[in-house]
């Protein structure tokens, strides 16, 4: 049965202002820095070589796809860019630059480095004087043959105008220019094969600006599992998309409920016009490229597709599974009012798996109370607001391998809007080019964790890692101030931080602000980088923040100051390293002794005594390596340095060290992802790519271990015939891999438990990997856990 909502829960507080006049001129290259630069062939357009989100090791999300910028790629286009300047076409493009293409025959052409059957693309096409949006194609081509005119459109960009913005484009501010789409090719692609986006036709679109491509090898839709219903051939959903199967799908969801079983949205694209409601239920697809919801009332456009819990007001939902589909919405404006996002409601003890959220408000907005509920393995792209926001209330939560970019807002956010939010995580996601605010945030909050992530290309009224007692019903009267331990470690920002065009001066890459009233808590930032900040490294403003412990930070290049101080607070420096800050005095300290600094051993290169105190901001330089304007061409081979400092406080060495860790992985065949290799149950495995050797998986320890002993399982049913799998053990603390043990066959028989062990030296090493070039069992490496030792 329907179920009617209550009231439409309070909406984020309007953010300031923003003004159009831009009189900044920006001159942008990248940095160097320990993170692994994008390399792809030749480009016709000379780009500057700029540190790649994608690129870093053990942190961020691990992604399925492999990600190609356009300008490294082959192209007879023009360049645009590198430029910060908002408003501006390269200022919202991954490392600010694109490739624009204003003529038939003009083209961005990939090379694969891996076996792919789909691809995403990041594209931008210019509004039309209505500010509706144009729709257009662009040919896709396979080794100089066309394989199929993919259709673009700009009608979910183009916003203008200020705060919560509109489609007028008579109205100043223009931003919000990107859009991503997606398609499969038919059949697998080798690595090697040219894979080329062409314009046929200049007649809908006078161009087309592309930046990015992502190439996918996507796995066999995913079937319905034993005892489930089928909303489609028990209840009548159509999944051709042509009738509305809200209800249909409604009444599936409520059997699922009421009977204990599963529910499965099989392949196909299917309307959905209002929410579904869901609680202690499983709804389940055939994988996000399979399974799609998608669609908005025709004429109540305050309704749309979304999967909701109950609101805490109504007794919330629980024990929710919502995994593998997509939910593709039709959000072309910003009404903050409206309940129009991916995911919503209350849901507690419940989960979010291998979900892709495009084209909703938000991905989801959660409002609490409510508690442990998790969000892993999806995607959140081109939303109108926040990519995720824990909203009032919500405890014990976690965000965590998910991969978002191109948000109206907020990519990543707690608020704790009069109800405390306790104990939440935002751990190894990846966020990227957030049009406005900031990558991830905390605003207020108790005992928050937001580690292993990384962030680049805020564009403006942000930075990249902000904590806040900012917003409507943050205040220690109510408990919801930022309090307890806020621990933000092994982070890496990357051209995050950007000029605030109210303020008129920049917000640094990571911020604090104590607006409502002053932040007293321990806020530990440890273990991390900030690299190529777009202005100040660590800014403070907006009133007092006491309790900052900055431990093992490292910043190369930030565009006016390392230390940004325009409010007092506390805060002690250990083994913090500097370089390349566009200033000859790295502070700005206006506050006097009103900031109390404490350090500790092992700090260069941002500390000076006196501080600048000019009352002039000056115009930011973006440096690369600490040249300004960078090189002319992206170089051919990645630096090695290492990716990080290790952990200030390393595991216990006891155990498996590998179980729980961060995995990487060269592919993987359908479901059977690099995670079963460390999840600790012998029965999940890892299969690589198909017919594609070699193929490797990585794993990080989190710090230096001296492994002796790698055991390596298959699972021990008997139906794993015995087989041999070829490979060799790899180590590295420094990003350059070393040979721990050569090549060699290993032999794993289910008589014997299908386990094979291997002996090493005890040499240190954080990464360890394996890379396997056969196998007599199959054309693929397979791996159920991989278990690292130290005796």
């Amino acid at each position: 049965m329907s179920v009617t909502l209550p009231p439409t829960p309070r909406s984020r507080l309007l953010r300031r202002g923003l003004s159009a006049s831009l009189s900044l001129a920006l001159a942008v290259a990248g940095t160097a820095a320990a993170v692994v630069l994008s390399t792809a062939p030749d480009a016709q357009a000379a780009a500057v070589p700029a540190p790649s989100p994608l690129d870093v090791q053990g942190r961020g999300a691990s992604v399925p796809f492999k990600e190609q910028e356009a300008e490294y790629a082959a192209t007879n286009g023009t360049l645009i860019g590198p430029n910060r300047l908002y408003g501006t076409l390269p200022s919202e493009a991954s490392g600010r630059q694109a490739v624009t293409l204003d003529a038939v025959g003009e083209y961005v052409e990939f090379t694969l480095t891996a076996p792919a059957n789909a691809m995403s693309f990041r594209y931008s096409l210019p509004d039309n004087a209505a500010g509706t949006g144009r729709d257009a194609s662009i040919d896709l081509r396979v080794n100089g043959n066309s394989l199929k005119s993919v259709p673009v459109t700009s009608k979910y960009g183009w916003y203008y105008g200020g705060y919560p913005f509109n489609n007028n484009p008579g109205d100043t501010n223009p931003h919000h220019f990107y859009d991503e789409t997606r398609t499969m090719f038919g059949s697998t692609l080798a690595a090697g094969t040219k894979v080329r986006l062409q314009v046929s036709s200049t007649a809908a679109s006078p161009t087309f600006t592309i930046d990015l491509a992502d190439f996918e090898q996507v796995g066999a839709p995913i079937g319905k599992p034993s005892g489930a219903l089928d909303v489609v051939t028990d209840f009548g959903a159509d999944p051709s998309g042509a009738a509305d199967s809200t209800a249909k799908i409604q009444a599936a969801v409520d059997a699922g409920r009421t009977q204990g079983r599963e529910v499965y949205i099989p392949q196909g694209t299917f309307q959905v016009r209002d929410h579904i409601i869901v609680d202690k239920v499983t709804l389940r697809g055939a994988g996000p490229w399979y399974s799609v919801l998608t669609g908005r009332d025709p004429v109540n456009r305050s309704k749309a597709v979304g999967v909701y819990g109950k609101y805490a007001n109504a007794g919330g939902s629980s024990n929710v599974t919502l995994r593998d589909f997509a939910i593709m919405g039709d959000i072309r404006e910003r009404v903050d009012n409206d309940q129009v996002n991916a995911i919503g409601g209350a849901m507690s003890d419940s989960v979010v798996d291998n979900v892709w959220m495009q084209h909703t408000k938000c991905g989801a907005w959660m409002d609490g109370p409510m508690n442990n509920f998790t969000i892993k393995n999806s995607r959140i792209l081109d939303q109108t607001a926040d990519g995720v926001n824990f909203h009032m209330g919500v405890t014990n939560s976690t965000v965590t391998n998910t991969f978002v970019r191109n948000t109206g807002d907020d990519g990543l956010a707690m608020w704790a809007e009069a109800v405390p939010n306790v104990n939440n995580k935002f751990t190894f996601n990846t966020v990227i080019l957030p049009i406005l605010a900031n990558n991830i945030v905390t605003y207020g909050g108790r005992d928050i964790t937001i580690s292993d992530n990384v962030m680049s290309d805020t564009i403006t009224n942000g930075g990249g890692l902000h904590i806040a007692n900012r917003y409507p019903g943050v205040n220690s009267g109510q408990g919801t101030a930022v309090s307890g331990v806020t621990t933000a470690a092994r982070n890496t920002l990357i051209r995050a931080g950007n000029n605030d065009y109210n303020w008129r001066f920049g917000v640094g890459a990571i911020w604090f602000s104590g607006l409502n009233e002053p932040i007293n808590a321990t806020i530990n930032i440890s273990d991390s980088e900030v690299l190529d900040s777009s202005y100040a490294a660590i800014h403070l403003i907006e009133g007092a923040t006491n309790g900052l412990r900055f431990n093992n930070i490292r910043i190369d290049g930030a565009g006016t100051y390392a230390l940004q101080i325009q409010a007092p607070g506390t805060a002690s420096f250990t083994n913090v390293t500097a370089t390349h800050i566009a200033q000859s005095n790295p502070i700005h300290n206006c506050v006097g002794s009103g900031f109390q600094i404490t350090q500790g051993a092992g700090n260069s290169g941002w500390y000076a005594n006196p501080p600048a105190c000019t009352g002039n901001w000056p115009d930011p330089v973006w440096t690369n390596g600490g040249v300004p304007g960078g090189p002319g061409n992206p170089p051919t081979t990645p630096p090695t340095t290492p990716p990080t400092t290790p952990p200030t406080t390393p595991p216990a060495d006891t155990g498996n060290l590998a179980q729980g860790r961060p995995v990487t992985e060269t592919g993987h065949a359908d479901v059977y992802g690099a995670g079963n290799a460390v999840d600790g149950n012998v029965n999940s495995y890892w299969e690589s790519t198909n017919n594609a050797f070699p193929q490797s998986v990585t794993v990080d320890l989190g710090a230096a271990k001296a492994v002796k002993r790698v055991v390596l399982k298959l699972p021990p049913a008997s139906a794993w015939a015995t087989r041999t799998q070829t490979l060799s053990v790899l180590g590295s603390t420094t990003g350059t891999y070393n040979t721990l043990k050569a090549s060699a066959n290993y032999t794993f028989n289910p008589s014997s438990g299908n386990t094979a062990t291997i002996s090493l030296d005890g040499t240190q090493v954080r990464y360890l990997r394996l890379t396997f070039t056969g196998n007599t069992g199959w054309p693929a490496a397979q791996l159920s856990e991989l278990e690292a030792y130290t005796s």
